[in-house]
């Protein structure tokens, strides 16, 4: 069966929620956020706007449309990838949110998630760390290095709709596409 990273549908929204306790527990010193493992992932919570859900706590802007998936091996949740489109004209998009669970790291599946993603969504891309986050900012650094042959802008910044916390960017554009951030 191998690698796979698939659409994740109304049915997978707990065994992302369920990754997504581990995925911030591991954030949480580079946060501040606190999940206790013992909480149950509430459907009120950010991610479900991945999934268009209403209610949420925090909803986007109507121009954002999400995307979920989940990275498997071996038929096995390996870990989730939260991808959104946050402008139509040109078609831009940021990852989210992404994890891989410690057991199935070191093994490229993060790697080729991301580089699956990249070409499935041509356009602009935004990818942000947390400042604290070195493994993260590191990782991204390397695979978007090697995807774009080091064609990318890395720049430090707020975004008001994070609340104004800053974070560390690199932004690029995947291969066929024209546009350019200069000009965007």
């Amino acid at each position: 069966m191998g690698f796979e990273i698939t659409p994740a549908c109304d049915a997978d929204y707990d065994a992302v929620g369920n990754l997504a306790r581990l995925y911030i527990s591991e954030l949480a010193p580079c946060s501040g956020i606190n999940n206790p493992a013992d909480r149950p992932f509430l459907h009120s919570d950010p991610f479900a706007n991945y999934w268009g859900r209403s209610g949420v706590g925090r909803m986007w802007p109507s121009a954002w449309r999400g995307f979920p998936f989940l990275i498997r091996d071996d038929g096995n949740a390996a870990g989730f990838a939260l991808v959104k489109r946050v402008k139509v004209e040109p078609p831009t998009f940021d990852m989210g949110e992404f994890f891989v669970t410690r057991e199935y790291r070191g093994r490229g599946l993060g790697r080729h998630a991301a580089t699956g993603l990249f070409d499935r969504f041509a356009g602009l891309w935004e990818v942000r760390e947390m400042p604290a986050n070195g493994p993260a900012q590191a990782f991204w650094r390397r695979v978007i290095a090697e995807y774009t042959g080091g064609a990318f802008v890395e720049t430090r910044e707020q975004f008001a709709a994070y609340d104004s916390k800053e974070f560390i960017v690199q932004r690029f554009r995947t291969a066929g596409e024209t546009w350019n951030w200069a000009t965007v």
